[in-house]
């Protein structure tokens, strides 16, 4: 396989879906991720009509021996990831007072910590030069109370980046959260322009890399 390949865990006709669209343009093979194939299938082919080379994969992010075999798969499918695209959040509409342990810790692990067996088992296809790519938002720094796992998600894996970057930058492979600081879908945050966002930063060189990129629209 000589085309580079993403890989969008966490994919939707949203965001997920313009991203694909953005990386199939630079001549990626993209495979789609959502929690059922027959989600992600009818995704993949909108990018195959438009003449990308696409698939579509069924997840579950809230397992993570799943989230390993996977993504082990499709590694062993084309042979390399090029980039790992972490792009699942969980909202639920629960004020501190109403969420309960069991919800806090299931929307964590499909939120955030899902994104350990990710990179875990892309690590063997993960060349130099290959990126690993998070969509956050400015819950991780002004939570709205009434849906409190959603900061507590997007605080943890932005500061999770922070230490994938660090451990796998010495072998030129780099990790970036991107902070979308805005309501998707609205003026400056259309799917189109966020996805720009998320695209700039994971194709920046080297020399001008940061673990950590705002788009304020």
């Amino acid at each position: 396989m000589t085309a580079p390949v993403l890989l969008l865990l966490g994919a939707g006709p949203g965001l997920g879906l313009s991203v694909g669209r953005l990386f199939t343009r630079d001549g990626f093979t993209v495979v789609l991720a959502a929690r059922f194939v027959d989600d992600a299938e009818p995704l993949a082919e909108q990018l195959r009509a438009e003449g990308a080379i696409a698939a579509g994969v069924g997840v579950d992010l809230g397992d993570p021996d799943e989230v390993s075999r996977v993504v082990g798969e499709v590694g062993k499918r084309y042979g390399r990831i090029d980039v790992l695209h972490f792009n699942p959040s969980v909202f639920r509409q629960a004020d501190p007072l109403q969420l309960s342990v069991a919800e806090l810790i299931a929307d964590f692990t499909v939120g955030a910590a899902a994104l350990l067996p990710a990179v875990q088992a892309a690590r063997p296809f993960l060349a130099e030069g290959a990126r690993v790519l998070v969509t956050g938002s400015a819950a991780a720094d002004k939570p709205w109370n009434q849906a409190a796992s959603l900061g507590v998600q997007k605080a943890a894996v932005r500061n999770l980046v922070t230490s994938l970057d660090a451990t796998l930058a010495p072998e030129g492979i780099r990790a970036v959260a991107v902070q979308v600081n805005g309501v998707l879908d609205k003026g400056a945050f259309s799917r189109e322009k966020v996805a720009a966002a998320l695209h700039a930063a994971a194709t920046r060189p080297a020399g001008e890399w940061t673990p950590h990129v705002s788009y304020d629209g």
